[in-house]
């Protein structure tokens, strides 16, 4: 019975989904609801956990501080297949690789000075995502590396020295490009050990590498300097360079590790997402403000997790789908 909900899905008719599940009830009389048949732990940063208002309201009360939102991507596909899969997420705003594998986070919320204050932070700690992961775990989901590598962190220094430039040079880049191959060999030997680590803790689950979607566009003439609903006051240049140097590398440093490893698989968002940047106005991610003028931080919006949400849940079927 499985198989064949995941082969109705797979010829994507959400109404051959619904038949297929109605029809056992058909012939046998109405049933308890039966359970989900695989295990799902969702696991992440920002990017999965949704966190900007612009990528729904936070369902989790009382608040831990992860910022989870309802139309992030796992719960999106949580929504579409929840008959097939019962999710874990455990993703959260501001996490390293390493609070996926071992050390335990002390979530930000919303707090991002001075862009936002959040009264109910300080929280508590949670666990280490990897810890929602056991041998019953089926597929993992996860989408981390931009805090290892520190993008955050860059993005507000390009802003910094981008300001009052008028938009010309490359400040951001002159000050921090030689830093950033080793920033890139961090994550590098990190997803690798988070990798190892989960697939340790159930061995026998697919685990889906989830890389991150277009953010600058491949014309940064579309950017407006000082437009804060886009990169704000990062110069065109720098804007070159954070794609060509430092995002598209990153991508290419987690596909890589994924390849290193059996157990894993990668999933491409950046091409899907090519036309939607910040600076798109079809935006899939939003600026440093989204359009409401609330702090977004340059994160997904419900439409980017949308199309986050058709290619994880692809991938997701094509590894429960049998040879």
């Amino acid at each position: 019975m499985a198989n064949f909900r995941i082969r109705l899905t797979l010829l994507g008719s959400a109404a051959a989904l619904a038949a297929g599940a109605l029809a056992p009830a058909q012939l046998a009389g109405a049933q308890p609801a039966a359970a989900a048949d695989y295990q799902w732990v969702a696991l992440g940063d920002s990017y999965t956990a949704g966190v900007i208002p612009a990528a729904g309201d936070v369902f989790e009360i009382p608040r831990d501080g992860c910022e989870r939102t309802d139309q992030s991507y796992p719960q999106v596909i949580d929504r579409d297949l929840g008959s097939l899969l019962d999710l874990t997420n455990v993703s959260c705003g501001a996490a390293t690789i390493d609070d996926v594998t071992f050390r335990a986070q002390e979530p930000i919320g919303r707090h991002l000075p001075p862009l936002s204050e959040d009264p109910d932070y300080p929280f508590p700690a949670v666990p280490p995502q990897s810890e929602a992961v056991g041998p019953g775990t089926d597929v993992i989901t996860v989408g981390v590396g931009g805090n290892t590598l520190g993008f955050a962190d860059i993005l507000f220094q390009c802003l910094q020295l981008g300001a009052g430039s008028g938009g010309t040079g490359t400040p951001c880049k002159d000050d921090l490009a030689a830093g950033v191959p080793g920033r890139l060999a961090k994550v590098d030997r990190e997803y690798g050990r988070m990798l190892t680590t989960l697939h340790e803790k159930a061995p026998h689950a697919k685990i889906l590498s989830v890389g991150y979607p277009t953010v600058v566009p491949a014309d940064t003439s579309r950017c407006k300097y000082n437009d804060l609903r886009q990169f704000g006051s990062i110069t065109q240049g720098d804007l070159d360079w954070l794609r060509r140097d430092v995002l598209e590398p990153l991508n290419r440093t987690i596909e890589k590790s994924a390849g290193n490893h059996t157990a894993a698989s990668f999933v491409d968002l950046y091409d899907s997402s090519r036309n939607h940047s910040v600076c798109d106005s079809g935006k899939w991610v939003e600026g440093v403000l989204d359009h409401d003028n609330r702090p977004a931080f340059v994160h997904p919006n419900a439409r980017g997790h949308r199309n986050a949400a058709d290619h994880v849940t692809s991938a997701i079927l094509d590894a429960l789908s049998p040879n």
